[in-house]
């Protein structure tokens, strides 16, 4: 009990951290007088001394976090960072529940991108900016931000980078210290979102009503962290700018490739890491055949009336579904039931490990068919010494053991969670593509939560069902269900 007293002092300054981000919106409300700028520095103050008095009570017990306690404080992060961020949007939106608060911040924060609110419109520049900023933050991830700072504050990060970087190859870093690891991955994850909002408002002076910079960053913030808010209730629509929808198309495939990719890119100064990544490669191929694959598909079914028409909207909203990201132009709710299927089916497969996407990554997708090569070379020579190999390297039993297990969970998860829906009175295909969207941290899904409406329309309990099934597709599952493991509490 007391040695999770170090998890309790870790948590505090983390929320001392997080209050900082309220800065940005404060700023935001300064510039467009909004009127909540009493709100913002509210909450500023209520984290921040919260976080204070949760770290000065239990200040003797800081130290070097046990893996056991690298899960729980992650956990206790993810759970808690969403509660906090609420504040604003109670404070501001007086007609918002608890429980639609929370979902809306656990969706920017896990980068899910559902939203429950309407009139987004008209919502208070500050507040659009507060929840870009989440779906920002929760890009890189908040813990990776935290390893970069924690050991400055005497608390050690490695177990917390282990336990929250997705992927199932977590122990492969771009530097030899963690810490110089998680803050290399920022730098990046910056200069490219500064190059997303640029672009950005560049692309927006193709448009009739333009785009405003707080258009550009949200929206910037939206695409590199994969989290697909909009401003606008019409999405990305809105703009009905192919020159933007090109420039965002771009910046979503960079976001879901992996940054330590980018990071070599970088520092070598030249392409070479970029052909070496199997994963970040047949990412881009496979979404790229099937952007031309569904509008060949619309054409065929005379959804549009000509086929650059199909190849932009199908690009569009396929790249932003399978990316993980969650922007729409046009209502694909309305296409055949055929392509919204593949698009929902991509946001599984798709993202890679290391990128700001979700899903089961691209990386195990790999992993399995090489598995399943390979039972098929034993069937024939069962003597066969058959190591696997991805980009030159041996990839170990343990982790091939490892990707077995995360997707029987993945599908048991999304199973389990479906019927749950189900029985709740919500329709199959409504049911299925909300755990999928939600899981995926994908965002729209389809029927009632399609992209012309939203997760609003959903009881209070299927809105905490969904909650729960964004938190486990963001901490990858296992990071979740271990603390419901007995072994987990055993000394």
């Amino acid at each position: 009990m007391l040695r999770a007293l170090t998890v309790v002092h870790a948590l505090g300054l983390m929320l001392v951290v997080f209050s900082i981000s309220y800065l940005m919106p404060i700023l935001a409300s300064l510039i467009y007088r909004d009127d909540t700028l009493i709100d913002f520095v509210q909450a500023l103050l209520l984290t921040s001394v919260a976080g204070f008095l949760m770290w000065f009570f239990t200040r003797r017990y800081k130290g070097e976090l046990s893996i056991r306690h690298g899960y729980l404080l992650v956990v206790a992060m993810w759970t808690a960072m969403p509660a906090v961020a609420t504040l604003p949007l109670l404070l501001v939106l007086h007609d918002l529940s608890f429980t639609d608060a929370y979902f809306e911040t656990m969706s920017g924060l896990t980068t899910t991108g559902a939203t429950v609110l309407t009139g987004l419109d008209n919502l208070p520049p500050a507040i659009n900016l507060w929840r870009h900023e989440l779906n920002w933050l929760g890009g890189m991830g908040i813990i990776v931000l935290a390893v970069a700072i924690l050991p400055l504050l005497g608390i050690g990060g490695r177990q917390l980078f282990k336990a929250e970087t997705p992927g199932p190859m977590k122990d492969s870093a771009l530097t030899p210290r963690i810490t110089e690891t998680a803050r290399n991955l920022w730098l990046v994850y910056l200069a490219i979102t500064i190059a997303c909002i640029a672009s950005l408002k560049v692309a927006g002076l193709t448009t009739e009503q333009g785009m405003s910079w707080l258009d550009a960053i949200c929206h910037a913030f939206a695409a590199m962290g994969l989290g697909g808010f909009s401003t606008h209730d019409q999405s990305v629509g809105y703009f009905d700018s192919p020159a933007i929808e090109g420039v965002l198309i771009f910046f979503m495939l960079i976001a879901a490739m992996n940054f330590a990719t980018h990071f070599l890119v970088w520092r070598e100064k030249k392409l070479t890491p970029l052909w070496g990544d199997v994963e970040s490669l047949t990412t881009v191929g496979v979404v790229l055949a099937s952007c031309l694959g569904i509008a060949i598909f619309l054409q065929w079914q005379g959804v549009y009336p000509n086929f650059w028409t199909a190849l932009r909207h199908a690009s569009f909203n396929l790249v932003s579904l399978a990316t993980d990201c969650g922007f729409a132009s046009v209502d694909f709710n309305q296409w055949p039931i055929f392509a919204p299927m593949w698009m929902l089916l991509l946001s599984c497969l798709t993202a890679s490990s290391g990128s700001t996407g979700g899903g089961i990554k691209m990386v195990r997708t790999l992993i399995l068919f090489k598995q399943a090569g390979r039972e098929f070379l034993n069937l024939l020579h069962p003597a066969v010494v058959n190591p696997m190999k991805m980009g030159g390297a041996v990839i170990p039993n343990n982790i091939v053991f490892s990707v077995l297990g995360f997707v029987f969970l993945y599908f048991m998860s999304v199973a389990t969670l479906t019927f749950v829906l189900l029985i709740s009175g919500l329709d199959f295909i409504s049911a299925f593509s909300a755990i999928i969207a939600c899981i995926n941290n994908a965002g729209p899904g389809l029927g009632v939560v399609g992209p012309a409406s939203n997760f609003g329309v959903l009881s209070d309990f299927q809105i905490w069902v969904c909650t729960i099934a964004m938190l486990l597709g963001r901490l990858e599952i296992f990071t979740l269900l271990i603390l419901f493991t007995p072994n987990f509490w055993r000394r």
